[in-house]
């Protein structure tokens, strides 16, 4: 991680309370919407704690979705950063410049701050120019509750240069994403962010922060993108991964009668008797790889060929 840099008080602008959140909010004629699960942090602690804890310093490139009316945004470019805010909501993606050409006005450049209007769950690189040129960039956001999930594994997939990240997710979700086997909420969400990299809980966020205050707790994730296997196997292994979890309570074997043979299970070395939620990355990867060289050698009637390595794979 990189070292954070702290704000001079005498040069830093100031960062939002909820009189300013407020204030601004009326001044856009902007309420918090259900539709786009917004509750706007309120507390300048709070948001120096998430980018503290996300580690970035003044050379770091930062992609924000949902910033809201700006409170982390303002928090991440105290540091020195650069970065783009994704936002779906057109009045706050249109207040948003002004909001930091009030509060930090030496970054309201095109160097430091940008600002997209989109669907993050649809962005693609030909819609982040800053991030299109292969060097690494970090995700610090305060994600929506009901779409966390696919938004950090729909960008983890986009973009491979998305070496790490450190959101504010419901605890609920938190939990689910850093979930180890064995665990009634390790899950398919589990997994597919585990092929990417490695999640840990950093935190838990209490709710009179916000505004409006959740029904729930929140906390903090923390990623680290590690490229281990083969991309060619993310398709297959995601699959078996969906329908191992879309029937839990019942035996890989009856789970993935349709998708691996018994063969596959035995060079992948896995007992189909087994449940999806004992099996950890690794093994579903193995099974992938064992299936799709089942299907291989069926195809072309190969009887002599053997697995490749994931290492093999790649080289």
């Amino acid at each position: 991680m990189e070292a954070t840099a702290a704000a001079d008080p005498a040069t830093a602008g100031r960062l939002l309370g909820a009189a300013d959140i407020r204030r601004i909010a009326a001044a856009a004629g902007v309420s918090p919407t259900k539709k786009f699960g917004q509750n706007f942090v309120i507390d300048p602690g709070t948001v120096r704690r998430i980018v503290r804890e996300a580690g970035i310093g003044a050379d770091s490139r930062v992609l924000e979705v949902g910033p809201g009316l700006g409170s982390l945004t303002l928090a991440i470019l105290e540091t020195g950063a650069s970065m783009t805010a994704v936002e779906i909501d057109p009045p706050l993606a249109e207040r948003l410049p002004d909001t930091i050409a009030e509060f930090m006005p030496e970054a309201a450049t095109p160097e430091r701050f940008g600002v997209v209007l989109h669907d993050a769950l649809t962005v693609t690189p030909a819609d982040l120019p800053r991030f299109a040129d292969g060097r690494p960039f970090r995700l610090v956001a305060n994600l929506p509750y009901n779409v966390a999930t696919p938004i950090v594994l729909t960008l983890l997939e986009r973009f491979a240069n998305l070496d790490g990240f450190l959101v504010m997710v419901q605890k609920e979700v938190a939990d689910r994403l850093s979930a180890t086997p064995g665990s009634k909420i390790y899950g398919a969400p589990s997994v597919k962010l585990a092929w990417y990299g490695d999640a840990e809980r950093a935190g838990v966020i209490g709710r009179n922060v916000f505004w409006p205050a959740p029904n729930v707790d929140s906390a903090l994730v923390r990623f680290t993108r590690r490229d281990r296997f083969d991309p060619a196997l993310r398709e297959e292994t995601f699959r078996l991964i969906d329908a191992a979890f879309g029937q839990r309570r019942k035996t890989l074997h009856a789970a993935l009668k349709k998708l691996a043979t018994p063969e596959a299970f035995a060079a992948a070395g896995i007992d189909p008797t087994r449940r999806g939620e004992t099996l950890v990355i690794d093994d579903f990867v193995a099974l992938a790889r064992a299936t799709r060289f089942s299907r291989d050698a069926d195809a072309d009637g190969s009887a002599d060929a053997h697995p490749t390595t994931d290492s093999e794979a790649i080289a």
